[in-house]
């Protein structure tokens, strides 16, 4: 906040333009108190005489009295040397005024000892509120570095997208064109698809899931062209997904690696089932899978991204009752189920 380091620049000079308006309006009080007479030498020294004494008051509450006991949560010892320094300040101005100026008005103890306690207040308020201002201001310069750290790991965590996929798809392409395949330019369509989407597409924090639907549908087309025509590839979608923004990215390390693994097995029944349902704004997403124990899926750097990844990029996005992630491995058959809580364009 520009305000707090401005103030913080010129608080020496706020607190002498606050002493000099109180010696000020001492000295008018006194004026219109001698039925507008003003006798220069002993108005400016009396004022100056009550203003100390306030001083002395505020001083020792702001410097010695808040940070040492009241900070420290001493209330009853700081209650009882707040008095004792009112009554001090107020003791001195009775003091001073009989030394310097022969005046000895014993009854405006209680006068100077109030007037001292409303200075010590207003004061102290301005304290509590010039530290209420420069902790907002911390947290907020906090807040801005936590976005900007979160920002950087997110921005590491989609460089970290495995490109293997692209590499093999680009493979079967390369075979594809070796035998003349008419389905050669409409691979290349895809691929170039993946790489508009992994590349540019996916630098937002939230895209369209419409666009993360035609990712999915574009990177099954091109595993296939690896995959036995025996391969039980299922892709089924159910709900509305106009107006719909979801994470970039979330679904292909799941997708990903259901095809890596599940082509490994040496199963005749090779199933990769995937499934998408909307309903009332959350997703249901299931992947599911058969493989061998040989080939089980695993999380080291081979998976790009990998399973963790996605963990650690959805515990940033989205808060824990927008989602639930269940990752299982039962009977030869590896699963993933994420619901998701989809936000909206309007």
């Amino acid at each position: 906040m520009p305000f707090v380091r401005n103030y913080q620049r010129y608080k020496i000079l706020l607190q002498i333009l606050f002493w000099l308006s109180s010696t000020a309006f001492a000295l008018a009080s006194f004026y219109v108190a001698s039925d507008y007479h003003f006798n220069p030498a002993t108005d400016i020294l009396r004022a100056l005489i009550l203003n100390t004494g306030f001083a002395l008051g505020v001083y020792i509450n702001l410097w010695v009295l808040i940070p040492k006991l009241l900070k420290k949560k001493y209330y009853i010892f700081y209650t009882f040397w707040l008095l004792i320094s009112m009554a001090l300040a107020s003791l001195i101005i009775l003091g001073l005024f009989y030394v310097l100026l022969h005046f000895y008005r014993p009854r405006l103890f209680s006068t100077y000892f109030f007037t001292t306690g409303f200075y010590i207040g207003v004061s102290s308020l301005a304290k509590f509120l010039n530290d209420w201002i420069k902790m907002q201001d911390i947290e907020l310069r906090y807040n801005k570095v936590e976005r900007e750290k979160l920002k950087a790991e997110l921005n590491t965590l989609k460089a970290q997208i495995n490109p293997h996929f692209l590499f093999n798809s680009l493979n079967n392409i390369y075979s594809l064109s070796l035998t003349n395949s008419k389905k050669t330019p409409e691979m290349i369509l895809k691929l170039s698809d993946l790489m508009r989407h992994v590349l540019y597409e996916s630098r937002e924090n939230f895209i369209s899931l419409q666009k993360e639907i035609e990712f999915i549908h574009n990177f099954i087309d091109l595993q296939r062209i690896r995959l036995s025509d025996k391969t039980d590839i299922r892709f089924e979608l159910d709900g509305d997904i106009q107006n719909k923004l979801i994470i970039p990215l979330i679904f292909e390390p799941f997708v990903d690696n259901a095809f890596k693994h599940g082509n490994k097995s040496i199963s005749d029944n090779v199933f990769i089932h995937i499934q998408i349902e909307i309903k009332d704004n959350w997703l249901h997403f299931k992947v599911a899978n058969n493989y061998e124990e040989s080939h089980q899926p695993t999380n080291d750097k081979a998976h790009g991204i990998g399973l963790k990844n996605a963990q650690k990029r959805l515990e940033y996005l989205y808060k824990k009752e927008e989602y639930h992630l269940n990752i299982s491995k039962k009977e030869n058959i590896f699963s993933v189920e994420l619901q998701l809580l989809l936000k909206t364009t309007k």
